[in-house]
C-alpha cells in the first residue's frame, strides 16, 4: 500500500513537533461526521464508538491492557489526580527543559510542601536518588529532541521506590514506546498521531489506580454511562475508565482512523523513516547523527530564511526546531537545505 499518498502535506512542512497532519482516513472520518451532526442524521453513541476504537489502538501503541487507558483532552488535567495523590512534602524530579504541561501540575501543590526539582537531562538519572519520590520526564523533549533513556529512568526509580510519570505526546507515534515499570504514560494525539487537539490518552498502572482519586468523574466515568446521567447515585467504572473525562466525540471520530493506519504502517518503520531524514537534514547542517525525529539547532537568520523560502518549521526556545514526520520527503529536506546553504 503506499502510505505516502494518505496524506497531502504542502511542501515544506517540517513541524510535526508543533501539530501533526491528519491521514485521509482520518480527515474523511471527521468529515463524514461533521455531515451527520450538521442535519442531526445520528445520534452521538456512533461517534463515541471511536473513543472506544482509539482507547484499544493506543493500548496496542504502548504494549498495555485496554482496562488501563483513560481518555481525556489536555495532558495537565490528565496528571491532576496523580498530583493530587502526592503526599504533603513529596518531592517530583523533572528536566529543566520540560514542557509546562508536566511540570505546573506538581507545582500548584507546592502550598503544602510538594517540591519540584529539576535537572539538565543528561544528569536526571543520577539525580533520581532516595528521596525522590516521583519522575515526571517527558520520552522526547518538546524544545531540544532529545531522546530519554526510559530504561535507564525506570530501573534507577524502581531502585528507591518512585514512580515514574512520563509525557509521551512527541514520542508516541515514532518513537516505539511501552509501558514496562511506568506508573502513567500521557499523550495528547494531535503532534505525532495526527488527530485533532482535544483527545489525549493515558495508560495508569493498576498500582496508580489505587492510589489516585478520579477527580474528574462525571457521567462517562459511569460503570453504564445511560443510566449515570442524573441523580446522587455513583457506580464508577472499572479500571482507568473511572479516570475518563467525557470525550470531544469529533476529535476522537479523527483520532481513531489515525491511531490504527499507525499500527498498519509499524512505528519501526516510522521510526526508521523519520530518523533517516532527519539525519540526512542534520548532516547537511554538519551536525552529528541523532536519534532524533526533531532538530533543534542555533543557527542565526535560520527562521527568515525558511520564513523566505515557505518552509514551515518553529522556533522553540531560541532554536529553530525542525521536525521529520512519515509524509516528509527528501524533497523537503533538501528545499530546507538549500534555504539554509548561504548561513553555512
Amino acid at each position: 500500500m503506499d502510505f505516502a499518498g494518505l496524506w497531502d502535506p504542502e511542501p515544506g512542512w517540517l513541524n510535526t513537533a508543533s501539530y501533526g497532519l491528519p491521514p485521509r482516513p482520518a480527515w474523511e472520518a471527521l468529515h463524514a461526521a461533521l455531515a451527520d451532526w450538521r442535519v442531526g442524521a445520528t445520534s452521538w453513541e456512533p461517534w463515541d464508538e471511536s473513543t472506544t476504537r482509539s482507547r484499544e489502538s493506543f493500548a496496542r501503541l504502548i504494549g498495555a491492557d485496554a482496562s488501563d487507558v483513560f481518555v481525556g483532552s489536555t495532558v495537565s488535567a490528565a496528571l491532576a489526580p496523580i498530583a493530587s495523590a502526592l503526599p504533603d512534602g513529596a518531592k517530583v524530579l523533572t528536566d529543566d527543559v520540560e514542557f509546562t504541561s508536566n511540570v505546573f501540575p506538581w507545582k500548584v501543590h507546592e502550598d503544602r510542601g510538594v517540591e519540584v526539582v529539576a535537572v539538565p537531562g543528561d544528569q536526571l538519572v543520577d539525580a533520581i536518588r532516595p528521596g525522590i519520590d516521583l519522575v515526571a520526564v517527558s520520552a522526547v523533549q518538546s524544545s531540544t529532541g532529545a531522546v530519554l533513556d526510559l530504561p535507564a529512568v525506570v530501573a534507577a526509580s524502581k531502585k528507591i521506590g518512585a514512580l515514574v510519570v512520563i509525557d509521551a505526546s512527541q514520542a508516541l507515534g515514532w518513537l516505539p514506546l511501552t509501558v514496562d515499570g511506568v506508573d502513567a504514560l500521557v499523550a495528547h494525539t494531535y503532534k505525532w498521531l495526527m488527530s485533532p487537539r482535544g483527545a489525549t490518552l493515558g495508560y495508569l498502572s493498576p498500582r496508580l489506580q489505587e492510589l489516585c482519586r478520579p477527580l474528574a468523574a462525571g457521567w462517562y466515568a459511569g460503570a453504564d454511562v445511560h443510566t449515570s446521567y442524573y441523580g446522587t447515585r455513583m457506580e464508577l467504572a472499572g479500571g482507568a475508565r473511572r479516570f475518563d473525562q467525557s470525550p470531544a466525540w469529533f476529535c476522537y471520530v479523527a483520532a481513531a482512523p489515525a491511531l490504527e493506519l499507525i499500527e498498519q504502517i509499524g512505528v519501526e518503520t516510522i521510526n526508521r523513516h523519520n530518523l533517516e531524514l532527519a539525519n540526512e537534514f542534520r548532516a547537511g547542517l554538519g551536525l552529528p547523527p541523532s536519534n532524533s525525529a526533531i532538530v533543534s539547532t542555533s543557527l542565526p537568520g535560520a527562521r527568515q530564511a525558511f520564513d523566505a523560502a515557505g518552509i514551515r518549521a518553529a522556533v522553540r526556545d531560541g532554536k529553530l526546531r525542525a521536525s521529520f514526520h512519515i509524509y516528509t520527503t527528501t524533497a523537503d529536506v533538501h528545499q530546507a537545505l538549500t534555504a539554509l546553504k548561504p548561513l553555512l
